[in-house]
This record gives structure tokens, C-alpha cells and sequence, in this order.
């Protein structure tokens, strides 16, 4: 009597990297983002990182108009997207021939055969057909024709259009993906009902097309078993997944609550900062106000006037609009005003590459105003604490009189990661210098002894009547003054206010070894990248590698010099040709700073900053 045979249960994994790539109206993002999401919420740590073309529609089939979204979901701490790709789905020539170097070799290939036409083949400059001719032998290639199965899978749905359905064979790499790492369908199928709940054909064609491409990828031979990965080990807590570009509208809103003040935000729409203006104007119940202005100026102008009537102001834009909006920030400084301005930075110069990552605004946010103009500049580090410095930003801005400029960058704006929610209640307190009793002998210049933060008198408010404007002010009454003599005074004092946020701002810290050979530096999105490959080192059994991540830009942590001079080398990581280093070298003379820099539009990888860190301690 034979033995039934036992299909065995899915392989566990530590953690998997999956890429997928198309044309730009193939609806990689959405794929990529829901199979993010289930992963979530299913427990995984999870980073990702969205890499499209900076065209709304590039042309079809070409390889400057791939889009690709990547995913690395693990039962381990996760902290970047990845460098190898256990999985690649390629929907085009195109995606294969531009992503094909990041595949494991022996890894997985999952094409869609319908793609690879003679005419595609030429677009993506392929010679000969790859799937035939040899060039994939070190992978593990799955053909499947995605599109005709789609178009078999839905011919009895009446509705749709020959468009329309091609469009939902996104949905059948999906399923597959799905069979193939154990997630469930219930997610994705919630969010046909709920995002196209007036439009019953279009549910029922993603969704059958969803396990059209699960059960499919359950027959095939080429996929001898399903693996899955483990929940995460998290701090006990609700948590939903969220893009860098959220967390930093919501830290913003949660500011303003906790300020008890209303939100104001102008702004005009530039990439890829635009989500910030998009989530904000949903939250119209919270008090926000947010005005779409026709261009960067009259955004900034508008927040600094909502800032002098009592608002918690803030702009929004990318490198080319703070240069737009710089006489308007040195304004806002004059005035002592409190104002936040997101950079969200992009490739530069110019227009440069709109949609790549880069970190190469630092210098313009610490000197790129006319004059005497210093304000305190922050950074975030990861999507999910844009968040938490979001809120810095505005509480120090308010606290302190002050512009503040928060930085972030296209990979972590854009990328997600798990978020911890949490409650307003238990935020830090933010107190506004806002007068609201009349005080005698009142003068608009008065100031805090400790932190020099002025008054904030609201128009319209009895007996503190004030004038305000871009001419030098009277030390005391805010008149127009062209004393020489006071003129030096206001520009001192206003840098010495800036300069004493740094008692208001936590020290800086290390990980991994408070001293040794070589301390690594990094500030805003690098701190995923360069955490995990020092941790990588640390491992295994290097020791004397630590890592100093830089938040608080201007003024910089009190300690710094100190942290610093306990490594007998420090490096500089940065996205650009070695800013935040000048900075260090010019405050620390004496001090042997070097750099390390990648200015590709890319973040960067695990292998490049382990190979460099392993040179350096040679």
C-alpha cells in the first residue's frame, strides 16, 4: 500500500528582497505598495523603495522609462531596501535589462512573456531574445504570459475595454508573489472594494485576476514550494506602515494639537514634496488650512502672514523652490517669526533628477540667504521619524522665535517603513511665546534671558500694537533703526539665539563602540544604509567601528567635538560631493575629517559601505 505523499509546509526565511519593474503605466507602484502593506500587516519589518522615471508617462518600452518599486520584508530588523534581489518581476524587456544586475545569482526571474515582442526587444537595445539566448542560465527564469492569461482570465466580465484589461495584469504578478511568500489575499481584495466601490467591474475584474495569478503560481512545477517569513520582534504597540511623506503631514498635525493652535500650510506643488500638500488638505476637521499658491514665493509669503496672525505656519518644497522662496526665509528670520520649511531633497542642479535622492541642499539651507541669516536646520532620518521631526521642527520653531528648515530626501519621502502609532498625550510639551494678557511697558523685542526667543503679539490684541517688515528693527521697540551700531547688535543676537538651541537639543550619541578606530558619520536619509553595514561589521567581530548619526544640523549637538576626537579616524558618508564634511572641518580645524560620497540619484548600498569601512581600518 503506497504512502500518500505530504505537500511539506513553506520554507521559513529570514528575510527576502522583491523588485518590481514595468513601464511607468504598469502599476508597479501600487504592487509594490500592497504587497508592502500585507507584509505589514502581517508582522514583517519591513523597508521599501519606490524608483520611478521622472515623466508622468515616459515612453512605452524604453529604458529610461522603467518604474520599479522594491521591497525587503524580514523577521529581523530591517533598515534599507536591500542591494541583491531575491526576486525580480519584470514586466518588459525594458525592467529586465535595467535590473538584472541586482539578482542574486540562482535567484528567481519572473517575466511576462507577452512582453518580449521583437519591437520591445529593440527598444530595450536587446540583440537577441534574452530568454532564449543563454544569458539567464544563472537564474531561475519563470515565463509566464501574463497578459493573455489576464485577457482569458476576464473575458466573460462585461464593462471593461481592451485597456482596462491589460491595465489588472499587475494584479497576476501580485497573486503570484503572494502564493509564493505565503500572504494572504484579504488586504488587497479590501482595498478593490473600498478604492473602486463605484465601479463593481473593475473590483471584480482585479480580484478575480488577483487569484487567477495565486492559483496559477500554486501548478507550477517551477515553483517547488512556498516560503514565508516570520512576524517581527517589535516594542508592544499599534503600528501601520507609512511613507516618510505622512509622517511628516501627521507629525505637523500633531504639533499644532499639541500646541493647541491652528495649521497653516502655503505651499506649491514640486516633487517630491507634493504628498506633504496632499495629506495635509485631508485633515480639514483638524483645523489645517492649506492653500495651493501659484508659485513658491507667494506659498512661503502666505505662511510667513499666517505665522505674524498666530498660526503654526509651514512651506513645503524641493531644492529648486527653496531657492525660490530664500529672501522670503530671510524675512521670516528678520521678522522672528516661527516658520518650518520642508526640503524634501531631490538630484540637482536645476530640474536635475526630480524623482532620484540626493543630499545636496545642506549647504543651502545653512547659507543660501542673502545677509547675516543663520536658522536652525534639522534632518530626518528614516520615514517613520519624519514624524517625530516634523514635531521637533515646529516645537522648536515656536518655542524659539525662529525659521526652522527640515530636511528630508526622495528615499526616505518616499520609501516606507513600519511607524509605532502614538498618542499626542504623550508627545513633549511645546510652548508657544504667544502673549495673550495686556502687559505694561511692553516692547515687541523683548526677550527671554535664557533661550533670547522675543514675544509673539498677535494683531489685534490690545496695547500690543508693533510694526513688523524686512528693514532693521530697533533692539527694543521694532522700529526701523539704521543705527550701525544696532544693526550689529540685532545680527549678533539673533545668531546667539539660534546658537543657544543647542542647550534645548539632545547630545549626540554612538552605536556600537563609544570609541576605536573609525567613527562613521552620516546625517538625514543615509542613517538605514550606514547603521546596517556597520552592524554588519560589528558582527562580524569588529569592534572598534562606531557610527554617529547627525539629526540636529544647526546648531550642532554640544558634544560633537568630543565625540569626534574619541576615533582615531572619521568618515563622512553623504549623496553628495562632501557637504556636511566642509561643515565639520571648518567648525573642528585640526580635526581629520574624510569623506565618502555617491551622487547617482541612488542611496547607498550595503556592499559598497562595508568595502570602503574595511579599506579604512586597513
Amino acid at each position: 500500500m503506497m504512502t500518500p505523499s505530504i505537500k511539506p509546509g513553506p520554507e521559513v526565511l529570514e528575510a527576502v528582497i522583491i523588485r518590481f519593474v514595468g513601464d511607468s503605466g504598469d502599476g508597479m507602484q501600487l504592487t509594490g505598495t500592497q504587497f508592502s502593506d500585507t507584509s505589514a500587516m502581517f508582522g514583517n519589518d519591513i523597508a521599501t523603495f519606490p524608483n520611478y522615471p521622472a515623466e508622468i508617462r515616459a515612453p512605452q518600452g524604453s529604458l529610461y522609462g522603467v518604474s520599479g518599486f522594491q521591497v525587503h520584508i524580514g523577521s529581523v530588523e530591517i533598515s534599507t531596501p536591500g542591494d541583491e534581489v531575491d526576486l525580480l518581476v519584470a514586466m518588459n524587456p525594458a525592467g529586465l535589462k535595467t535590473n538584472l544586475h541586482a539578482v542574486k545569482p540562482g535567484h528567481t526571474i519572473i517575466v511576462d512573456t507577452d512582453a518580449f515582442t521583437k519591437k520591445n526587444l529593440e527598444k530595450a537595445q536587446y540583440e537577441a531574445n534574452p530568454l532564449e539566448d543563454g544569458s539567464l542560465d544563472n537564474y531561475r527564469v519563470i515565463e509566464v504570459a501574463m497578459t493573455s492569461l489576464t485577457k482569458e482570465a476576464l473575458k466573460d466580465i462585461e464593462g471593461l475595454d481592451n485597456k482596462s484589461i491589460t491595465r489588472t495584469k499587475n494584479m497576476f504578478a501580485l497573486g503570484m508573489v503572494y502564493w509564493m511568500y505565503d500572504r494572504s489575499l484579504d488586504h488587497t481584495i479590501e482595498f478593490f472594494n473600498k478604492k473602486f466601490k463605484s465601479k463593481p467591474a473593475i473590483i471584480e475584474a482585479n480580484t478575480k485576476v488577483l487569484n487567477t495569478g495565486y492559483y496559477f503560481a500554486e501548478t507550477l512545477e517551477l515553483i517547488p514550494n512556498a516560503y514565508t517569513i516570520s512576524p517581527a520582534k517589535m516594542d508592544a504597540g499599534t503600528y501601520r506602515i507609512i511613507m516618510g511623506n505622512t509622517a511628516t503631514a501627521w507629525g505637523f498635525l500633531a504639533a499644532a494639537e499639541k500646541a493647541g493652535m491652528e495649521l497653516f500650510l502655503g505651499s506649491y506643488p514640486i516633487t517630491p514634496a507634493s504628498d506633504i500638500l496632499h495629506e495635509l488638505v485631508k485633515h480639514r476637521h483638524f483645523g489645517v488650512k492649506a492653500l495651493q499658491a501659484e508659485d513658491e514665493i507667494a506659498g512661503i509669503s502666505s505662511a510667513i502672514g499666517a505665522s505674524f496672525a498666530g498660526d503654526l505656519a509651514i512651506t513645503t518644497t524641493s531644492g529648486p523652490g527653496l531657492a525660490l522662496k530664500g529672501e522670503a526665509v530671510g524675512l521670516a528670520m528678520m521678522l522672528e517669526l516661527p516658520l518650518v520649511v520642508v526640503n524634501v531633497q531631490r538630484g540637482g542642479p536645476s530640474t536635475g533628477l526630480p524623482t532620484k535622492t540626493e543630499q545636496s541642499d545642506l549647504l543651502q539651507a545653512l547659507y543660501g540667504r542673502n545677509g547675516e541669516s543663520p536658522l536652525i536646520i534639522l534632518a530626518a532620518s528614516t520615514p517613520a521619524n519624519c514624524f517625530d521631526f516634523a514635531y521637533e521642527a515646529a516645537k522648536l520653531s515656536l518655542e524659539h522665535m525662529t525659521p526652522v528648515i527640515l530636511l528630508t530626501d526622495g528615499y526616505i519621502a518616499n520609501g516606507s517603513a513600519p511607524w509605532k502609532i502614538k498618542s499626542v498625550n504623550d508627545m513633549p510639551d511645546i510652548k508657544n511665546k504667544v502673549l495673550s494678557k495686556p502687559k505694561e511697558n511692553w516692547h515687541p523685542y523683548d526677550r527671554d534671558k535664557q533661550s533670547l526667543a522675543r514675544n509673539w503679539a498677535i494683531p489685534g490684541t490690545p496695547t500690543f500694537e508693533h510694526r513688523v517688515g524686512g528693514l532693521e528693527k530697533d533692539r527694543v521697540s521694532g522700529n526701523v533703526s539704521y543705527v550701525p551700531e544696532n544693526h550689529e547688535y540685532m545680527t549678533r543676537i539673533r545668531a546667539e539665539k539660534v546658537q543657544r538651541v543647542e542647550n534645548y537639543i539632545p547630545e549626540l550619541s554612538t552605536e556600537f563602540a563609544d570609541k576605536g578606530d573609525l567613527l562613521v558619520v552620516g546625517w538625514g536619509g543615509t542613517y538605514g544604509s550606514l547603521h546596517t553595514a556597520v552592524k554588519q561589521l560589528n558582527e562580524q567581530g569588529i569592534k572598534t567601528i562606531g557610527y554617529a548619526h547627525f539629526n540636529y544640523i544647526n546648531p550642532l549637538p554640544k558634544n560633537t567635538e568630543k565625540i569626534l576626537k574619541q576615533f582615531k579616524k572619521v568618515v563622512v558618508c553623504e549623496l553628495n560631493t562632501g557637504q556636511f564634511a566642509s561643515v565639520l572641518k571648518s567648525k573642528f580645524i585640526g580635526l581629520d575629517i574624510l569623506k565618502y560620497n555617491k551622487i547617482q540619484g541612488l542611496p547607498f548600498s550595503n556592499g559598497e559601505l562595508v568595502e570602503k569601512f574595511k579599506q579604512l581600518l586597513k
